[in-house]
């Protein structure tokens, strides 16, 4: 791994690293921000994921996080949203391709050959922290829009991987909306079938109640995508029927920028430390 750059803040560290991942076939950059030590014991993680067009570089920048982080000795980790590289597929829309990796694995040319975020945040991310820094086994995640839609993804698939899960403004239902259909018809195919593998509310429905763990998303009534793109209460539904504990927020005014995610980000700091320690 490559050190990009380090800074001191709140008496941990912010740094930028770069390696080479297997699964993705391409250098990948992350962010992690590391706590000043509380005790002898390893810090746990949060997982972040960003939105559509980030890097790992927004949520650092711009969400406010690492004060909280610090006073609760929790590391953040914050990958990518997708491979990166000039052999990387590409496509001129913000929307799909770089930036816009929907934390899946592709199956379908000329996106297969890299664009397998799932797997890479799955299996390759966690090993790399786990290598290369001192931090405890416990973990969990979080994400915006597109990356609350990965976080929500990864914890109905993996049972018992994460301590807890939350998101700001996630694409519940992809497999039942524009950003979704488009990505999933490029990256997966034509068989609407085949993308329910990929969508919370349908992973939801099919979850065992013995799998629940707890589940915060905000969300902001003054966002443009709310009815179109992103409809948590179609999730919230799905998660009364299956007794999963599921806290939705509705915040007036707050719109889908990163306002939103600062104004919040605390509470949901919050959130993951009473579960990441229970």
């Amino acid at each position: 791994m490559e050190l990009l750059e380090e800074h001191r803040c709140f008496g941990g560290w912010q740094q930028r690293w770069q390696h080479d991942s297997t699964t993705l076939n391409c250098a990948m950059t992350f962010s992690i921000f590391l706590p000043p030590p509380r005790d002898d014991n390893p810090p746990p993680v949060l997982y972040w994921l960003s939105g559509l067009t980030c890097t790992d570089e927004n949520f650092a920048t711009k969400a406010g996080a690492q004060r909280v982080a610090a006073e609760l000795g929790i590391v953040l980790v914050m990958p990518d949203t997708s491979p990166r590289g000039d052999a990387v597929a590409d496509d001129p829309a913000y929307d799909l391709g770089k930036g816009a990796g929907f934390y899946l694995n592709a199956t379908e040319a000329p996106w297969a050959a890299h664009y397998r975020m799932y797997d890479y945040l799955r299996d390759e991310l966690p090993q790399v922290v786990n290598n290369n820094f001192t931090v405890a086994a416990r973990c969990a995640i979080s994400g915006h829009s597109m990356g609350g839609h990965g976080a929500l993804l990864l914890a109905l698939k993996n049972p018992g991987r994460y301590a807890s899960v939350s998101a700001f403004a996630p694409i519940v239902n992809p497999a039942q909306v524009p950003w979704g259909q488009k990505a999933f018809r490029a990256y997966l195919g034509d068989d609407p079938a085949r993308w329910l593998e990929w969508d919370s509310c349908a992973l939801m429905r099919a979850s065992l109640p013995e799998h629940a763990i707890a589940m915060l998303i905000d969300q902001g009534d003054n966002d443009r995508f709310l009815a179109e793109q992103l409809q948590p209460a179609v999730l919230a539904e799905a998660a009364r029927q299956v007794q999963w504990p599921l806290t939705l927020r509705i915040q007036p005014d707050f719109d889908h920028s990163y306002w939103f995610i600062a104004s919040f980000i605390e509470d949901h700091l919050r959130f993951h430390a009473e579960h990441l320690r229970a």
